[in-house]
């Protein structure tokens, strides 16, 4: 085993002296040692119960013969950090808590990796620190939250976000936005919508690093920490068969999640995550793959922020494993790839089957017959941009727009919340890249007003940051080169008309190839935001979106 480099042998028993004044015994020290990795906290709501997720972890390592021992990582509430200097630490916490737990367990001599996240940055964290370690792994997630609900209103964080807007635009009243704020949010748990941390913690589960359940299941739900107790037993198992993340994470298994991801409409970050995770286990995601994957397959469900339906829906309509069996009817699955079940992916939704068509469609009855997130090019975007097309009105799926042009997000915020924004604009939001911003902040606050002041379906956003998996929208985002790198982006020009067709996966800025070229060859460089601490570190080693914003 791994861990007898910390406890076998006349030589470790200084090292063992040290378990034995936490208490353990030659006993304990003869099984294998299972880091439990719990990111709990009390600033993330996602994360507030992650203690009795990680109880039971350790309830179900011990049951099955192992030795389970906890550690902790950091992480980020997406939410609260958003529209302010926090989210620009939201992404790059990403790589902390990777980096921190390959720290723990190599320094420690770990068998096993229990993974115990929910939110959004956290969960690629974590499946990014799996693949780099490749010591054998499970993901428990701590699961959704319940959508909130009032006066007859199904209601979730996204509501709040878009009430400002509302308030801003007079369709409103700041009384109402209160009551909003009071329910929409009920209690633990992942933020009720196809949301980024939701999307991740379902996609897992495709991997195969994850449970069937793993996405959907409630975070209140008995079932939950039920779910918690096996993942436990069989991260045991998974050490004696020395069944290892990389076994799973072969290039079939990211062309399943990308399927899977089209299906249900996922957040466009989930495109950032999984180019990401790819890296880490070398394995390359190149963004034209997410084209041809999602021209074949149909958009199965449109759960909020793209419908009215919240992940407790999906997890009553038959989960993750009911929307992959209906894609494996038309063969648009591996299914012969193993997961951490001990099973292959056929055998894991042998059993599965959809019990409510209105929330998964049937294979033959799609919302779409292309999938939810497409990768555009252009030349605004030579190295690719992404939106979540399940989540754009029909009529703003071909635009043509003047280019409104600010550099920061609080500019933009600002100009949309005074009014300032009329109907047919393209709002171009840049210098708030992985390097610009730096972290590529994410545009929840800007897309929310656009929403809840009535023009979703008649304003454009661009940025070379990120959109939340709330947004809702013609809103696109990860345009690479970003604009610090010298990329198109960075020589729009207020009035500019910027041209996006999303069926043919077009971006662009209407002016002559020699005048682009003109612009660029005069652009300079603006002196970085930040030059010190760790996000100054993070914005000089941190590589494009196209490539997953990983460091170098």
């Amino acid at each position: 085993m791994v861990s007898d480099r910390v406890k076998k042998g006349i030589e470790k028993a200084p090292h063992r002296s040290l378990f034995k004044a936490m208490g353990y015994i030659d006993e304990e020290l003869e099984r294998p040692l299972i880091g439990v990795v719990n990111a709990h906290s009390e600033v993330v709501p996602g994360h507030l119960h992650l203690d009795t997720i990680a109880q039971a972890v350790k309830d179900g390592i011990r049951m099955a013969g192992g030795t389970p021992i906890e550690f902790p990582t950091i992480g980020v509430c997406d939410g609260i950090a958003m529209n302010h200097v926090g989210m620009k630490y939201s992404l790059a916490s990403r790589e902390l808590i990777a980096d921190s737990i390959e720290a723990m367990a190599m320094a420690h001599g770990f068998d096993g990796l229990v993974l115990i996240p929910n939110c959004d940055k956290i969960v690629p964290g974590m499946l990014m620190a799996c693949a780099r370690l490749n010591i054998p792994s499970i993901v428990i997630s701590g699961g959704p939250m319940l959508a909130g609900k009032k006066a007859g209103k199904v209601l979730d964080l996204n509501s709040v976000f878009e009430g400002v807007g509302a308030v801003a635009a007079g369709r409103m009243t700041p009384d109402e936005l209160k009551e909003i704020e009071e329910y929409a949010c009920p209690g633990c748990g992942s933020c009720s919508g196809m949301f980024t941390a939701n999307s991740m913690n379902c996609l897992a589960e495709v991997l195969g690093l994850a449970l069937p359940g793993n996405g959907t299941i409630p975070a209140v739900y008995a079932e939950r920490v039920r779910l918690a107790k096996r993942a436990g037993m069989r991260i045991v198992e998974l050490v004696r068969d020395n069944i290892r993340p990389r076994d799973i994470l072969v290039p079939e298994a990211f062309e399943n999640a990308l399927a899977v991801d089209m299906a249900l409409g996922c957040s466009t970050n989930s495109v950032l995550h999984l180019t990401a995770i790819a890296y880490e286990a070398g394995v390359h995601i190149n963004l034209d793959i997410v084209n041809r994957i999602s021209e074949r397959t149909p958009n199965l469900c449109r759960l909020s922020p793209a419908g009215p339906y919240h992940v407790e829906d999906l997890y009553a309509a038959g989960g993750v494993q009911g929307v992959m069996k209906e894609l494996s009817k038309k063969g648009l699955l591996h299914l012969e790839l193993l997961t951490v079940t001990g099973k292959t992916v056929g055998e894991n939704i042998a059993g599965a089957q959809v019990l409510d068509h209105d929330v998964i469609r049937p294979i033959d009855n799609p919302y779409s017959p292309t999938g939810g997130i497409a990768v555009l090019r252009g030349n605004l975007a030579p190295d690719g941009a992404v939106v979540k097309r399940s989540a754009v009105a029909p009529e703003m799926m071909v635009h043509e727009g003047p280019a409104r042009v600010f550099d920061s997000e609080e500019e933009a915020f600002e100009a949309i919340l005074g009014g300032r924004i009329r109907k047919g604009d393209v709002v171009v939001i840049r210098y708030e890249g992985p390097k610009g911003g730096p972290g590529m902040k994410e545009m929840l606050s800007p897309t929310s007003a656009i929403a809840g002041m009535g023009l979703d379906k008649d304003v454009a956003l661009l940025t070379d940051g990120r959109f939340s998996g709330a947004t809702r929208g013609a809103s696109i985002g990860h345009i690479s080169p970003e604009a610090m790198e010298g990329g198109p982006i960075a020589v729009v020009q207020e009035g500019d008309i910027i041209s996006i067709n999303i069926p043919e996966g077009r971006l662009d800025i209407k002016i002559s190839e020699q005048e682009l070229k003109e612009r660029l060859a005069r652009w300079k460089a603006p002196e970085p935001k930040v030059k010190h601490g760790y996000l100054g570190r993070y914005a000089r080693l941190v590589t494009s979106a196209s490539t997953g914003a990983v460091l170098k």
